[in-house]
């Protein structure tokens, strides 16, 4: 895996969590906060940190923000810091800004100036534990924007038999692309592969399609 250039903005507990679990897996980070005490707990823990505001286009593009692959922008309670840091990082040429919103309405404003990606993350691992409770069979999901997405079922008594006879992709819409079977990931498996139980097969569909599935597994 490539490192990647990292910029961090914000180190609150939000942005400190993704500064240093970028470092500790092997990227390049840069984490900057208006705060000198939140820049030194993160210093001996990412690549460099430095107090910067990133509300001012100059301060960014001082730092060369548009030569990193991801800028995250961490900042919460502040609204509009969140949206002038994300807007000028995408106006000085950042590629891929990742905004974090603490409510529906900055989330829409994160969007039209330009974030690629948004995040709410109470909000959505509140959703995603819900969805676990409502359907335990549920082991895991990856969102893939607002159209896609990526799940991980265990089978159970209503998938038996072949992935040819039970025909996932005729009657839900969705693709079996791998099937974990006790840690041994078979990727691309055959149309005559047959299902244990405890089987765990990872799909990929439409949310629509996803949702049809859940409601078959009950």
């Amino acid at each position: 895996m490539k490192a990647k250039q990292c910029l961090v903005i914000g180190l609150g507990r939000f942005g400190t969590a993704v500064a240093t679990t970028l470092y500790e897996m092997g990227h390049e980070v840069v984490a900057v906060d208006t705060n000198e005490d939140n820049v030194e707990r993160v210093m001996n823990l990412v690549t460099h940190a430095a107090v910067l505001d990133a509300t001012e286009e100059r301060a960014l593009k001082s730092i060369g923000v548009a030569d990193f692959d991801v800028v995250v922008v961490g900042i919460g309670s502040d609204v509009q810091s969140a949206i002038l840091a994300t807007l000028n990082a995408k106006s000085l040429g950042a590629p891929y800004v990742v905004a974090k919103a603490i409510h529906e309405m900055a989330r829409r404003v994160l969007e039209r100036v330009g974030a690629d990606l948004v995040i709410r993350p109470e909000h959505d691992m509140g959703v995603r534990i819900a969805r676990q409770i409502a359907t335990p069979n549920m082991v895991d999901t990856l969102d893939l924007g607002s159209d896609y997405a990526i799940v991980e079922v265990e089978a159970n008594e209503r998938l038996k038999g072949n992935l040819r006879a039970l025909n996932l992709t005729g009657r839900f819409g969705v693709q079996v692309i791998a099937i974990n079977r006790s840690g041994r990931v078979e990727v691309s498996p055959r149309a005559e592969e047959e299902l244990r139980p405890h089987d765990k097969l990872v799909l990929i569909g439409t949310a629509h399609a996803i949702d049809e599935v859940r409601r078959y597994l009950g």
